[in-house]
């Protein structure tokens, strides 16, 4: 036997998804980019017959000469009557400005996150500066500017996490996605009321009984799947589990870590007639982080001077998350052109962060003449000093919504249009406080008294550098809505499709001692896309469009806790224009896109990031904007495999309070990525892949409370590669009839290198002062080091 792969394609040389390969009474069909793979045998003739509804069925006689592997790519024609329909559905997401990634993709490229956000990692326009987290910024814009879908239904995160290692596991669980979708900017009216982006995703329906796991050194999954009650029952549920020990072990504080993260999901999906679906989406996630550090020891500054932080810790942080989330929907086909789908949601999270930490630090100089006979060792210290942080923070929110929405199709034209309320309701309790010494004396909060110790005694009261003692209970309740207009058509010979769209969205904030608050904003946004009728497959895009973010309960609180009511939507519009180009390379299949898109943001939130926390001033004091281009080239660098590599360009800027513009926290200007598959062509079973990002350093690391307008240094350069290296023992193409591996779908099992290189990068810098001096030292914390891993996945 050997393995046939290749191509199918029509004659716009355009790849066709679902098409049957079949001999005898094996097959197989294409994926989304037209690829297949199916096994046959060895200098045997055979006849192969490709078949699609919308497409003439082709026979092919076939004899496969070599063992490694052999290619046949054909292309089908069209049948005449359904040539137009093709065309559509083969460019409806592109057209939509939005990105299709494939699942296979996701579940294959390693990652210290690895799923979805991981892929996304390596897109234009998308970065993140820490391995340990699953939040993205996108083209200038927070994590919370970004829109998050599961069949339809915004999902949402903890209110409290504030560093990588705390998150623990994505809501998206990978084991069940169907497809994905991503959006960078420019996204139609039918999606949400935030300023960066939309990620789609749609879990699956099962087709068949399977019990499929990953176990690794850093967790486990097990998933399973299964039709029933005659096909119109499908359900797949699936229980994760996660351990960051050995990323968190790698960095440079020595710790007692125990974190345990774990999160059950299930999806049913019942077929009540051919007109009615019911399903129903259900989540349970608890993260326990238990986190007692014990030492670190750092060395930085110049090779002349170098310099070396010590600091020995006493305490411990003890932080739960427990999310709930279940949504029922209901999908009803009226008729061939009009149906409807309703759903209605809970989400429930309960959040602890307690926490009593105490630190004594050493900052000294560094022996750095080479004949002394204390080399590297600390010969002098500058500093010493030690602090206190205490915290009490629990919340609970609960968020209920209902929403409907209609589709309605004729000929050519679409009409989408629903209506969404939802009710949040939030109990924040805030006891958080810090004391800072230096030398036995106390640092005193900015704009405070002035402290002149030792030279000067001072007889004032202790008081914290901080002290925070606030409780919230907020009600914001919300109701949206949007209509839209499709509509595909010809312009001489030349396919256009367009797109017009509104959406409303009025919110009311009220609470104990807070007076309410109403306001409304209205959002139009339009799309334009031409497909020549040119030799070449090109298609251009352009859109434009006023997005708005009505805030959240994290933006309405500013760093002392308290809300303010007044605070308007944050406002961003966006011009954007695009070209997807696809072409063959090599005899294969290749695809080149590329964005150009300029934002221009008034009544912006402006705000600081530590670590993963997002601290918000709560007013609308500042206007920016963000411009920048994205390229992506992807195709089979390697036949059978799909690659890419991606280029991106971002400044953005902001104007706080008419003081100048200056860079925003999120001002990356550089982004490099590959994402690269290969295997070994004598021993194709043997698949390498290979995750390299590159991006530029972002303005941050400034002391707590500082005037960010006196602290726009950069950190270094965010670098790392991860390498992954496994072998299929058995899958849909190699299937044994006997011996153990006869028991298995699938079968494979592989090491995982993160951070190939041992690059160390960081995120945040620990701010230690010398009281002599008034120096304050910034000491970058680093990431994660070198990590191995083995993992094993197989399917039942």
């Amino acid at each position: 036997m050997t393995i046939l792969k290749g191509t199918v394609k029509n004659k716009n040389k355009q790849p066709i998804e679902k098409v049957s390969i079949k001999f005898n009474k094996i097959g197989t069909t294409t994926d989304e980019n037209g690829k297949y793979q199916i096994r046959i045998p060895y200098k045997e003739e055979i006849t192969l017959v490709f078949s699609h509804i919308s497409y003439k069925t082709l026979s092919k006689n076939y004899i496969a000469n070599s063992r490694n592997g052999v290619r046949l790519s054909v292309i089908l024609s069209s049948k005449t009557e359904e040539l137009k329909e093709i065309i559509v559905r083969e460019n409806k997401k592109a057209v939509q400005g939005l990105q299709k990634i494939d699942v296979k993709i996701v579940k294959n490229v390693i990652g210290p996150n690895a799923g979805v956000e991981n892929i996304l990692m390596t897109l234009p326009g998308v970065t993140n500066n820490n391995e340990l987290s699953t939040q993205y910024n996108v083209r200038g814009g927070n994590f919370d500017e970004n829109l998050v879908y599961v069949n339809g239904i915004e999902v949402y995160r903890p209110f409290l996490i504030r560093s990588g290692q705390q998150e623990g596991l994505s809501f998206i669980n990978s084991n069940m996605v169907q497809n994905i979708n991503f959006s960078a900017g420019g996204f139609q009216a039918k999606y949400g009321d935030k300023l960066s982006s939309v990620l789609d995703i749609t879990y699956r329906k099962p087709t068949e009984v399977a019990t499929s796991a990953d176990v690794s050194l850093l967790g486990a999954s097990v998933t399973f799947e299964t039709p029933l009650v005659d096909d119109k029952l499908t359900s797949i549920s699936s229980f994760r589990y996660r351990n960051n020990s050995l990323f968190v072990n790698s960095k440079q504080i020595e710790t007692n870590f125990r974190p345990t993260f774990i999160d059950f999901q299930t999806y049913f999906s019942y077929e009540a007639s051919d007109k009615l679906k019911l399903n129903f989406l259900g989540n349970f996630s608890l993260n326990d982080y238990n986190y007692k550090p014990i030492s670190r020891s750092t060395r930085f500054g110049t090779v002349a001077d170098p310099l070396e932080l010590n600091v020995y810790y006493s305490g411990e942080e003890q932080d739960n998350y427990l999310t709930m989330f279940g949504a029922f929907s209901s999908e009803y086909q009226v008729n061939n052109n009009l149906s409807f789908t309703s759903t209605i949601s809970r989400y429930n999270t309960q959040e602890e962060e307690h926490y009593d930490i105490a630190a004594a630090y050493r900052l000294g100089e560094v022996d750095a003449n080479i004949g002394s006979e204390n080399f590297g060792n600390v010969d002098f210290s500058e500093g010493i000093g030690s602090q206190l942080n205490h915290a009490r923070n629990d919340l609970d929110a609960l968020i209920t919504n209902a929403q409907i929405k209609g589709k309605y199709k004729a000929n050519r034209m679409q009409f989408d249009f629903g209506v969404k309320i939802q009710k949040e309701d939030i109990k924040d309790r805030i006891r958080e406080w810090e004391v800072i010494d230096s030398l036995g004396f106390s640092i005193r909060p900015p704009n405070s008294i002035s402290n002149n110790q030792p030279y000067k005694p001072f007889e004032g009261p202790i008081t914290p550098y901080q002290n925070i003692r606030v409780d919230n209970e907020v009600e914001i309740n919300r109701v949206s809505g949007y209509v839209q207009f499709n509509e595909r058509s010809f312009w001489a010979e030349n396919e256009v499709w367009f797109n017009i769209g509104i959406r409303a969205h009025n919110w009311t904030v009220k609470g104990n001692g807070i007076a309410s608050k109403s306001q409304t904003i209205i959002s139009p946004r339009a799309q334009f896309s031409i497909k020549p009728n040119w030799d070449k497959d090109m298609l251009f895009r352009t859109s434009i469009g006023s997005y708005s973010q009505p805030p959240s309960y994290r933006e309405l609180r500013d760093a002392n806790g308290n809300i303010n009511v007044n605070l308007k939507a944050q406002n961003s519009i966006h011009y954007v224009a695009g070209m997807d180009y696809s072409f063959d390379m090599w005899e294969r299949p290749f695809k080149l896109t590329s964005e150009f898109y300029y934002k221009n943001l008034t009544n912006v939130n402006a705000y600081s990031i530590d670590n993963v926390r997002i601290r918000y001033r709560a007013d609308n004091n500042a206007t920016a904007y963000a411009y920048g281009l994205d390229i992506r080239l992807n195709g089979e660098f390697v036949p059978g495999s799909e690659s890419w590599v991606s280029l991106g360009y971002l400044k953005t800027e902001e104007n706080i309070n008419n003081r100048g513009n200056i860079a925003r926290p999120s001002d990356q200007r550089l982004k490099f990525g590959i994402l690269f598959q290969d295997y070994v062509p004598n021993l194709p079973n043997l698949k390498a892949y290979l995750n390299l990002v590159y991006n530029s350093g972002v303005p941050g690391g400034s002391p707590s409370y500082a005037d960010v307008y006196q602290y726009q240094s950069r950190l270094r350069d965010y670098k790392r590669a991860d390498l992954g290296v496994s072998y299929i023992f058995t899958d849909a193409n190699k299937r044994f009839k006997t011996g153990w591996l006869s028991k298995f779908k699938e079968l494979s099992a592989g090491l995982e290198l993160f951070n190939m290189f041992d690059i160390q990068n960081s995120i945040t810098n620990t701010w230690v002062r010398d009281v002599y001096s008034k120096t304050q030292f910034g000491i970058p914390n680093f990431m994660t080091g070198r990590v191995l891993n083995f993992k094993v996945s197989m399917k039942l």
